[in-house]
This record gives C-alpha cells, sequence and structure tokens, in this order.
C-alpha cells in the first residue's frame, strides 16, 4: 500500500442542484423523483452519489493500475476475487501452505487465515472505490470484508421538490406486431418525471484510522475531491441535463481522531432562499452563509468549490 496514507480527519458538504430533471429515479416509485413523504423534501442515495464518483474515476482513469472499479456495470464481483487469488499465486484447489488445520484447506475453493489478509490487501491496492467506501468480499472465494474510510449521507434538498409528470410521445415502434396492432399508426405514448428545481445537501466523512487500513491514500482523497467537483459533467442525459455541483466545503481537522462534533461544523454553513414567498428556480436564489466563529481552531475550512 502507499505510505502516503492519511493523517487527519475530514468531513464535507456537497451543494448540487437540478433542473428541469429527475436527480434519482425511484424504481419502486415508477422512476419518480424520490421524495420525503412527510415534508416533500427531494432525496438522492448515497448509492447514487458513489456510483457518479466511481463513474468519473474510471473515465478519468482508465481503470489503470490501482484505479480499479470493484462495483460497476455488469461486473461478476466473485470473479474479481478469485482473479485477486489468482494474481497472488493461491491456488484454492489445493491444501494452504500454512492450513489451520494443519492437513486440509477448511472449505473448498475458499482463502482462510492468512490468504484472507492477502487478498484483502490486493483488493484495496488496485480497487478504488474499495479502499475509498469498503466492500463486503467474503463471497465466493473470500476476501473477507473491508470497511472504507468515506462515507456519505443521503442528499436531501433545502426545500421541498414539486414532481411533475410529462406525457411524451414516440414517432415509433419496436416490432411488426405493434405496428400492425396501431394500424399504422406508429405513435406510442410514455411518461416522464422532472422536477423544476432542487438544490441538495449532502454530508461526507473520511476518517483517517480507516484510511490507513485500506490504504487510502492523499493522492486518492485529491481525486475524491475532484470527482465530487466533476461528478454530473460527464452523466448527462436527458433527466439530468442541468445538473451539477455547486459547492463543496472540506473541513480539514489537525489531527488523525478530529478535532470537533461534525455537527457542530456541519451547522456552520446554512443555505436559505432569498425570497420564501416564490419558488426557486436557480442557484442564485440561495443565499450560503458560513459562521467561521462557529468552527473552532485546529479545524480549516476549505472551499474547493
Amino acid at each position: 500500500m502507499e505510505n502516503n496514507t492519511l493523517s487527519k480527519r475530514y468531513d464535507f458538504v456537497v451543494l448540487f442542484d437540478v433542473k428541469d430533471g429527475n436527480p434519482n429515479g425511484d424504481p419502486d416509485a415508477g422512476n419518480l423523483p424520490r421524495v420525503d413523504a412527510e415534508t416533500g423534501h427531494g432525496l438522492v442515495t448515497d448509492v447514487c452519489l458513489k456510483r457518479k464518483i466511481r463513474n468519473f474515476v474510471a473515465l478519468k482513469k482508465e481503470e489503470q493500475g490501482r484505479y480499479g472499479i470493484f462495483i460497476k456495470e455488469k461486473s461478476v464481483l466473485n470473479a474479481a476475487i478469485d482473479r485477486a487469488y489468482a494474481s497472488l499465486n493461491i491456488n484454492l484447489k489445493v491444501a494452504p501452505e500454512n492450513p489451520t488445520d494443519g492437513k486440509k484447506r477448511m472449505d473448498a475453493n475458499k482463502g482462510q487465515g492468512k490468504e484472507i489478509d492477502r487478498a484483502r490487501q490486493y483488493m484495496c491496492e488496485n480497487y478504488f472505490d474499495i479502499r475509498a467506501f469498503g466492500a463486503v468480499l467474503s463471497t465466493g472465494a473470500n476476501a473477507g470484508q473491508v470497511r472504507g474510510p468515506v462515507q456519505l449521507t443521503f442528499a436531501r434538498s433545502v426545500d421541498p421538490v414539486v414532481p411533475l409528470e410529462h406525457t411524451i410521445t414516440r414517432m415509433a415502434v419496436a416490432t411488426e406486431a405493434e405496428a400492425e396492432k396501431q394500424g399504422g399508426d406508429n405513435r406510442t405514448m410514455g411518461k416522464k418525471f422532472t422536477i423544476p428545481y432542487g438544490l441538495y445537501r449532502a454530508h461526507g466523512f473520511v476518517s483517517a484510522p480507516f484510511a490507513r487500513q485500506t490504504g487510502f491514500s492523499e493522492d486518492d482523497l485529491a481525486l475524491l475531491w475532484d470527482a465530487l467537483e466533476n461528478m454530473f459533467e460527464h452523466d448527462r442525459s436527458a433527466a439530468r441535463g442541468l445538473m451539477g455541483t455547486r459547492k463543496l466545503f472540506v473541513f480539514e481537522h489537525s489531527s488523525l481522531m478530529g478535532d470537533a462534533p461534525v455537527q457542530r461544523l456541519f451547522d456552520a454553513i446554512t443555505v436559505v432562499k432569498k425570497n420564501s414567498s416564490k419558488p426557486a428556480r436557480d442557484f442564485s436564489d440561495y443565499t450560503v452563509t458560513i459562521d467561521r466563529e462557529q468552527i473552532p481552531s485546529g479545524v480549516q475550512l476549505i472551499e474547493i468549490v
């Protein structure tokens, strides 16, 4: 693992917005934008945000060297774990060199003892998202579990959002049978869901002790900030055409364990709509305020965006 692993704790706040789009559809609700049913505030899951970070890193680093992506579209996770054992020249079909019971492999085709530690370290060294977010590697050949240093909350919109339903028309059909059924009129109807505007706020945490366990380095941290700033730039679609990071605030502690409770730091940043009598339609409709007196000594606020 790299020797420039983190020596400080970090916490961060990211603000991003979407206009006339759907930031994170809910497949259990017909792809409607996710909404808190009690308050009407929009939601974007941590899984969605991690997906965008993974995609950005994969595009920028082309999955070369230490920057493979473990959780990706159409991936077979157990196959990746098998490749780790193969790369370490560990044959899971024969007895290990130092078997726990002194005689045989306890579970067929599964690592055991120090083999698991070696495989887990290999996975951390070669996959960015495992170093960052952790992973369950105990399936298949078994490389244990990794608790990642980087964690994210759900993002929540600053104000309630209004999901809108739009009927759309496609001037074609998929099959000849459909064309015949339509009687030559090949129009088909569908629906699209958007919100007019939403400003979302998410919180994140970077643990230095866990970073030391996975090998998450200063270079990885710089790449994480880059991804959070640009994760929407190559994620454009009709549903996310105008979606982007507006602010990224990083609280850098001076120590391994941190110098202040995270709630105190996050409370120092407030986001308020300028005119409460009309709906927001742009980031300029909000004011972002920092109460620097609430940030204790030992913590430095870095405004990356």
